[in-house]
């Protein structure tokens, strides 16, 4: 029976992974926010700073053991697992049913979101004048970001590296998209499109027997980009990890007040009911970014009508507030099984 619920534990965790991954890779969502509402934030960003002087010690010393036991290896092992295997296939189906049912994929995400808002915060009874003035701060920042202009591609590497520090806030801030920022930043496109797609090519090529791909150079560029970009997520996920570890052991209350407000402020980013408009020039055509793809200028809100789309959108947001309590519910089972 316990070997039979360990393995259903780590199941579960490699799908928390594929569900950290997917929601990572869209825009306006958060993969903490999936952590958080599945039960192992604190478990995640415990581990993640649990990487630290001690850990290379004990690995440059050969002491793997001791260093898998350090880092919790097996819980972040499995959930880095699913983080990996979603980005070649959870995101891509994910990147379909955004093209082919844009209105009704939003509209999930940001019935999820109200979910998380109300699981996050029916617990919280830490009200006062700090706390307060914290979730308005966390909110007026979301919904701030939100309303930023996108900035032009730019595949420079020290500014790649940086991309990837700043999107790995997703994983560890819920409610701050780290996917979001990648737009603003200009750089969406380019690091969790073009270049994991010249990744998943390479290893297909590999398989076949085909080198080619090294003279092309095209691809190995973005294959440093994808590099650097990883380099730069790794050195984030663990600073960003160490700093929250911090803050939460010793500001928990208005730390989670911030991260509900964050979480408010992002509704304005998966809003359903918007339309992207793209940079035109004077000629009246699209403006091209270098490899060919249009340069987005902003997002523009607005209230639907209500017809029998708008339904359709409704039911699915009541969907992804029942996701996020189906969440909430498996946690308490699990707790309660292992009490």
């Amino acid at each position: 029976m316990h070997s039979t619920r360990n393995l259903k534990d780590r199941i579960f965790l490699v799908i928390k992974g594929l569900a950290m991954g997917a929601a990572n890779k869209v825009p306006g969502v958060s993969g903490g926010v999936v952590a958080f509402v599945a039960g192992f934030y604190e478990e995640f960003i415990y581990s993640l700073q649990r990487v630290n002087r001690t850990a290379f010690k004990l690995f440059f010393n050969g002491r793997f053991k001791s260093f898998y036991r350090y880092i919790n290896g097996k819980f972040l092992g499995l959930l880095f697992l699913g983080m990996v295997v979603s980005y070649f296939s959870v995101s891509k189906i994910l990147n379909y049913l955004i093209v082919n049912y844009e209105l009704y994929v939003w509209s999930t995400f940001f019935g999820m979101i109200l979910g998380s808002i109300y699981y996050i915060s029916k617990d919280f009874k830490d009200w006062n004048r700090n706390t307060i003035t914290a979730i308005i701060l966390g909110a007026v920042v979301g919904i701030s970001i939100s309303f930023l202009d996108p900035a032009m591609e730019n595949d420079n590497l020290s500014f790649v590296f940086f991309c990837g520090i700043i999107s790995v806030s997703g994983m560890t801030l819920p409610g701050f998209s780290g996917s979001f920022i990648l737009i603003l930043l200009g750089n969406y496109v380019l690091l969790l499109v073009d270049s994991v797609n010249a990744l998943y090519d390479s290893i297909f090529d590999v398989f076949k027997g085909d080198f080619e791909f090294i003279k092309n150079e095209v691809r190995m560029r973005m294959l440093k980009v994808l590099a650097v970009f990883t380099l730069g997520s790794v050195a984030g996920l663990v600073t960003f990890s160490h700093i929250l570890n911090y803050i939460l052991k010793h500001y928990k209350s208005i730390t989670m007040a911030t991260i509900v407000g964050f979480i408010i402020g992002s509704l304005g980013v998966v809003w359903p009911w918007k339309r992207t408009d793209f940079k035109i020039a004077e000629d009246g055509s699209f403006l091209l970014d270098s490899t060919g793809k249009q340069i987005i200028e902003n997002y523009t809100r607005f209230f639907p009508e209500f017809n029998t789309q708008t339904y359709i959108a409704i039911a699915y947001i009541a969907l992804g507030i029942l996701i996020v309590l189906g969440l909430e519910w498996y946690g308490r089972q699990t707790k309660q099984i292992k009490a």
